[in-house]
């Protein structure tokens, strides 16, 4: 599972101020004729003129954050809808104020006129408001939604290991089976097959804490787990297996994924059943795994083994659509005694 990403607060700090920059010099850009023929003090309220709108277009950036950063999360994503207007109303006469300041005090343009003034720069008050509120509301709904993203794959890795978990003592229990009816038949096998075992652990308790292992690593699992029931049913209990690997390519596929479909056909595939047989098959054909697992079942047992069994095939089921989702393909099907597994994988 891949982490979701941060934003970085450098690149967002850079392109508001970009964004802010651009947008002051707009005006200016677009209306830069300046008439020199005008009489001197014209010319001289249209500089003062022009700085004051430049200073009051820093007020409309308070008024953009101020809303966006205290306004809006405090007072009207909370519904508090008369605080907030009324918040607007002071924070509008607190920016005419400081206009009127400026106008007056800084620049020494005489007669400010409020109700002019507050009639002319209104709507653009509004309007930065409007898209102060906006701005708030979106970066609130993505921040929801990243969280809600990382709460995901969260859920989605504990889920994952929680159904793996299942799996283990599944396996152990029936490979520890096996060591048992080896140790009572005396064979010497005892001792390769602890080794061999040995081995399966250290795959199963290292290999599959990585999201995914080499196909080739799965199917030597696999058959070492065959090789294992081999030693114990030796021929009561016929076996046709054909595990081949790509002879070119590499492939990855999420470990402990096939070892469910083989440890069922052993668990249901013998015992009190009239000439058991099992047959696995696994290839690859361009990027798509194939993978069958038929055997005969007794349906008077199904039922009593599935109740003492740590897993299911339905807990499989739910970990391959949560892993490859509609890239998998398994049918399970039963036809004249048969159990019969059928798996297509796309590993790509």
């Amino acid at each position: 599972m891949t982490e979701s990403k941060q934003p970085n607060t450098k690149v967002i700090i850079l392109t508001h101020v970009a964004v802010w920059a651009v947008i002051l010099a707009l005006p200016y850009l677009l209306n830069s004729h300046y008439d020199d023929s005008r009489p001197q003090q014209a010319r001289r309220y249209e500089r003062e003129f022009f700085y004051l709108g430049f200073f009051t277009n820093f007020l409309w950036i308070v008024a953009f954050y101020l809303n966006a950063y205290t306004l809006t999360p405090v007072l009207f994503v909370k519904k508090k809808y008369a605080a907030y207007i009324a918040s607007l109303v002071l924070l509008f006469a607190a920016l005419m104020s400081i206009h009127a300041f400026l106008f007056t005090e800084v620049l020494g343009i005489p007669h400010f006129s409020w109700l002019r003034g507050s009639a002319l720069h209104l709507s653009a008050f509004l309007l930065v408001i409007a898209i102060s509120t906006v701005f708030r509301l979106v970066k609130d709904r993505m921040a929801a939604d990243r969280t809600a993203h990382q709460k995901q794959e969260e859920n989605l890795k504990t889920e994952l290991s929680f159904l793996r978990s299942q799996i283990n003592p599944h396996f152990i229990f029936n490979i520890l089976n096996n060591l048992v009816a080896l140790e009572r038949m005396k064979s010497p096998e005892l001792g390769p097959t602890i080794l061999k075992l040995s081995s399966l652990m250290q795959y199963m308790l290292y290999e599959t804490d990585e999201e995914k292992v080499p196909l080739s690593m799965e199917v030597e699992y696999l058959q070492s787990y065959i090789d294992l029931q081999r030693q114990r049913f030796g021929e009561k209990v016929p076996m046709c297996i054909s595990l081949k690997m790509p002879p070119d390519g590499f492939y990855e596929i999420e470990p402990m994924l096939l070892i469910p479909f083989v440890e069922n056909a052993f668990k249901h595939g013998v015992g009190l059943i009239d000439q058991p047989a099992i047959d696995i098959e696994l290839h690859v054909q361009a990027g798509v795994l194939f993978f069958s697992v038929k055997n005969k079942y007794n349906a008077a047992s199904l039922e009593i083994k599935d109740k003492g069994s740590g897993i299911g095939l339905t807990n499989v089921r739910r970990r391959l659509k949560l892993l490859y989702g509609n890239q998998q393909n398994l049918d399970i099907s039963r036809d004249n005694g048969r159990f019969i597994v059928s798996l297509r994988l796309n590993l790509h």
